[in-house]
């Protein structure tokens, strides 16, 4: 066995014992020591770097850790074992993305006016904020040597009179709180219950004046950030938000991965308690504490998340996702309580789960499709959530088709080498001087803060500026040399945005020919997803009238620079909206109006889902699009002006 010491720069360190021979990157999961690994360790992302300070450790070098990086110590936690007692510095930039990474929640009055736009439209379109927990106070008489009637059945019938309803569950849970709650409140008492149409359930008993407060849970679940809002049952108002990144995201950065990890002895576990127990316990003590409530008065749950997170997320085996014919275990369900996943809530909590439509299309983009409103609208309408993957619905009030296209992580920085996530020290927007190339950018953190990489936002303004600037070709190759440009031993080409002693990192913050490539294949993926929908329907861009863009990146991204690096299609930019996390924004919706939660089921059930991988002319549209804009420049005309 050896002694493992992680230290922080923030002067934390954990101490753990490992048997030698294991690999760092699983010792750190192990013991609960956040290191970004997107590739879940294949060592194909080079995202998981450590600085090794002292003891013994195996490490080969890997083309993501340049000579001068090795020399100073850098190694990969993935291919790395332990020889020894050891001990290593985690970099600020490998586990900042769980508490400072920049999400889609309401955390900006940007945000807040977006979401309240969504709730106004939501309810001029008759799906009024209301639902079927109510407060109910009755009074009985006490017992008596003549009225012996037992506790449980004085509370059924003073409820059926009330409600006129004839059914009436109490569970175990208020059970055992009944008996004292009754002589403490002289048998007046406060009943929180979900009143359906032919039957009652009673969630809670209360003293006659007891101050309550009923609170509900709306939660979008995302591959990488999870949102939430606890908010009053009664009355609608948000009593709480936060926001963090996904526990399971050192498990990998994509699905797949997950899924694979997932199938693993423990796998499944492991995956469930990293987002349970890891991040929305913890993330519902934060809000509950804020709200001033206990964390027993969350009596409904509406969750809004991908197919494979609800799998994940309920310890459902989700690997029959990821093979030929692509079948999940469910895609509604009314069926789950709070109690079965061990969250930290009322144990009889109902959770309410957005229902997915497909394998890789979830109960996300149903939620989101709710609130983009193309259901309610005769235009054709397109709504692209983009998150680490991307997700397409174009219809309109008569008919709607959905899919999914694998645009890889790219998005979130993957797959880029000085890529990352949109936190601290990520350039996040970026013009450049097209007469000296020299770049402006704002980066993501406080004024001070040096520039470390590259988030999804920032990387599609430098390639749209690269091409605008003719630093680049079509194909993404360096055309121009200057001081910004640097080409390795090879000639591939780079352009530098932050020398090293400008930067908060070890080496330059660039893009490279090869990261350029790999993105222009992300938007690829995008694109030739909405020309192969279009196609299926015989349709043809010009046909799209409006485009609701979602998720977290969709807030920083550039419209007109997505346009003209060919990720969106060629129309007017003011028929582009930005429109929040409409995930949390639905799931927020479904969670207070029952009207709402049926239309999201009528929704999902009269969706068409498009598998892109089954479509014949699917790879002939995506190789068109590895090109700026386009292959077919008639497609982007306003970029040929």
């Amino acid at each position: 066995m050896a002694n493992v010491v992680f230290r922080f720069e923030d002067g934390d360190q954990v101490t753990v014992s490992t048997a030698l021979g294991e690999n760092l990157l699983e010792t750190a999961r192990k013991s609960n020591v956040v290191i970004d690994a997107p590739c879940s360790g294949n060592a194909s992302c080079g995202k998981c770097k450590v600085k090794f300070i002292k003891g013994k450790l195996d490490s080969k070098k890997t083309r993501h850790i340049s000579d001068a990086e090795y020399e100073e110590g850098w190694r990969l936690a993935c291919v790395s074992q332990v020889a020894g007692d050891v001990e290593v510095m985690v970099p600020d930039i490998a586990s900042a993305y769980r508490s400072r990474m920049k999400v889609a929640d309401l955390s900006s009055p940007e945000e807040v006016a977006i979401f309240d736009e969504s709730k106004r439209k939501i309810e001029e379109a008759d799906l009024p904020l209301h639902n079927n927990i109510h407060i109910v106070r009755i009074k009985m008489d006490p017992p008596s040597l003549e009225d012996t009637m037992p506790d449980i059945e004085r509370v059924i019938r003073a409820l059926q009179e009330v409600t006129g309803i004839q059914y009436i569950r109490i569970p175990y849970s208020s059970l055992r709180k009944l008996p004292n709650t009754l002589r403490s409140s002289n048998f007046e008492i406060q009943c929180i219950i979900g009143q359906a149409q032919r039957h009652v359930f009673v969630y809670d008993v209360y003293g006659a004046n007891e101050d309550l407060i009923v609170g509900g849970l709306a939660v979008d679940i995302g591959t990488t950030t999870v949102s939430a809002v606890v908010v009053d049952m009664i009355d609608g108002k948000i009593l709480a938000k936060a926001s963090t990144g996904n526990g399971q995201i050192r498990y990998g950065a994509d699905v797949i991965n997950r899924i694979i990890e997932s199938t693993k002895q423990g796998g499944r576990t492991r995956l469930q308690d990293a987002i349970v127990a890891e991040t929305l316990n913890p993330m519902i003590q934060q809000m509950c504490r804020s709200a001033g409530i206990s964390t027993r008065h969350i009596y409904r749950l509406a969750i809004a998340g991908n197919t494979t997170m609800n799998h994940l997320l309920m310890g459902i085996n989700a690997d029959p996702l990821r093979m030929e014919p692509y079948i999940p275990a469910f895609f509604k369900t009314n069926s789950f309580y709070a109690s079965d996943i061990n969250l930290k809530v009322h144990p009889d909590a109902h959770i309410i789960m957005a229902p997915n439509i497909g394998s890789y299309v979830g109960g996300d983009i149903t939620a989101g499709t709710l609130v983009s409103m193309l259901w309610n609208r005769p235009e054709f309408s397109l709504f692209i959530d983009l998150g680490t993957n991307g997700e397409l619905v174009f219809g309109n009030s008569d008919f709607m088709m959905s899919c999914a296209c694998s645009a890889g992580p790219a998005f979130e920085g993957g797959d880029i080498s000085c890529g990352m996530r949109a936190t601290d020290g990520a350039i996040e927007a970026c013009t450049i001087d097209a007469e000296t190339m020299e770049p402006d950018f704002t980066i993501i953190g406080d004024e001070k803060e040096k520039p470390i990489g590259l988030c999804g936002s920032g990387i599609i303004d430098v390639i749209a500026e690269l091409f605008r600037c003719k630093i680049i070709s079509p194909k993404g190759k360096f055309v121009r040399d200057g001081k910004r440009i640097k080409r390795d031993a090879y000639g591939m080409g780079s352009y530098v945005l932050a020398p090293q002693e400008e930067s908060g990192t070890v080496k330059d913050v660039e893009i490279t020919e090869v990261d350029i490539d790999n993105f222009i294949r992300a938007k690829g993926a995008i694109f030739s997803a909405i020309r192969t929908m279009l196609k299926t329907l015989d349709f043809d861009i010009s046909m799209i009238e409006q485009v609701y863009v979602a998720g977290g990146i969709g807030s920083g991204i550039n419209m007109q620079n997505a346009i003209n690096i060919g990720m969106f299609p060629d129309i007017p930019v003011e028929c582009y909206h930005y429109i929040g996390n409409s995930s949390l924004s639905g799931a927020y919706a479904m969670l207070l109006s029952t009207k709402a939660e049926r239309k999201v089921y009528e929704l999902a059930q009269n969706m068409t889902y498009l598998e892109l991988s089954t479509e014949p002319g699917y790879m002939d549209e995506f190789v068109a699009c590895c090109f700026l804009p386009h292959t077919d420049s008639s497609l982007f005309p306003s970029i040929e002006q």
